[in-house]
């Protein structure tokens, strides 16, 4: 369980090595009594190979601690790694006082020694996601958390006016870019929880149902976009080693993108427009990603759907720009 993890080495462990005035007295009453019988060796050596046989038992106490800590922080480290977003949340709050100076040296040293990039990714991410959290229960305590359509209204602002009109796309140019970093800066504070998310989708499916509000519909298809936008931007599989991946160079030059410069970034990149990239190696690229994402997030979760359907609607672009640059109908 995860609250074990907390568990302090047993006090038994650490035991004292200093004698009691009771023991001091004996020793005494022996040195005197040797001394009248004239015994080869004085009780000083005998003390002083007792408290060198007591200093090397302790230093291995301490070398026994110190495996003993450092398997418990490994043990934790190997649990966060394999837990989902929503476990992840959980852990790090049952495990807050874990995360003192000596879990940050260990996470930062198994970082270092990584053998692949991929696995060195995982640890830096997983750093980034308990630190994000760490921080927004230190400073969160004792504030009271927005609710999930709090949290909504507040990423719409920018993009709705005084009267609540809505209006799509918005007129003002900037407004987007707004809404951009509201989303970004709520899903910094982990405020873009799975409870968020599923505001988010009973919204939008209520929108499609009435069937007279395209606009908010629109809008709510934007704020999905964006935090699928956010979340796989936060991982670059580009570079691998000192060698570039075009392909996966193209997806994440996309995935950053707003919607109306797929075409664009498309053309640029693929073979039959401007580019060398066929659109066999996108579509393969595209395929690992959502089986990275489906392994990454928890299975049937919000995050995932919408993560995956994003990464969708960007190979449904893909095939419809390969087969105008094909020439085909």
């Amino acid at each position: 369980m995860a609250t074990a993890l907390l568990s302090s080495p047993s006090s038994h462990l650490l035991r004292s090595t200093s004698s009691s005035p009771s023991s001091l007295s004996w020793f005494h009453r022996t040195w005197s009594i040797r001394i009248w019988n004239n015994y080869a060796f004085p009780v000083t050596t005998r003390m002083d190979t007792k408290r060198r046989r007591n200093l090397v038992c302790a230093a291995k106490q301490e070398a026994e601690d110190a495996f003993k800590k450092t398997v418990e922080v490994d043990r934790l480290i190997e649990t966060l790694k394999n837990a989902s977003d929503k476990e992840l949340q959980k852990l790090v709050v049952e495990n807050i006082l874990a995360f003192n100076e000596g879990f940050w040296i260990r996470l930062a040293a198994r970082t270092d020694t990584c053998k692949s990039d991929d696995d060195k990714q995982d640890l830096e991410e997983l750093a980034s996601s308990v630190m994000t959290i760490v921080d927004r229960v230190v400073h969160k305590t004792n504030e009271k958390i927005e609710s999930a359509t709090d949290v909504l209204k507040g990423i719409l602002r920018p993009v709705v006016n005084e009267v609540e009109e809505i209006c799509w796309p918005p007129r003002d140019p900037n407004a987007l870019n707004l809404m951009e970093k509201e989303v970004n800066q709520r899903e910094q504070e982990g405020q873009l929880d799975e409870g968020f998310l599923a505001e988010v989708n009973a919204q939008l499916r209520q929108a499609k149902e009435d069937k007279d509000k395209p606009g908010l519909e629109a809008m709510l298809q934007k704020v999905l976009q964006l935090y699928a936008s956010r979340v796989l931007s936060k991982r670059s599989y580009a570079m691998k080693g000192n060698e570039v991946l075009k392909a996966e160079q193209c997806l994440e030059e996309i995935i950053k993108a707003p919607e109306s410069e797929w075409n664009k970034v498309l053309i640029d990149h693929l073979s039959g427009g401007k580019g060398d990239i066929s659109p066999d190696e996108l579509y393969a690229t595209i395929k690992k990603r959502i089986e990275r994402t489906l392994i990454r997030t928890e299975g049937g979760s919000y995050q995932q759907r919408i993560i995956v359907e994003f990464l969708k609607g960007i190979q449904s672009r893909t095939e419809e720009i390969a087969q105008v640059l094909q020439g085909k109908p």
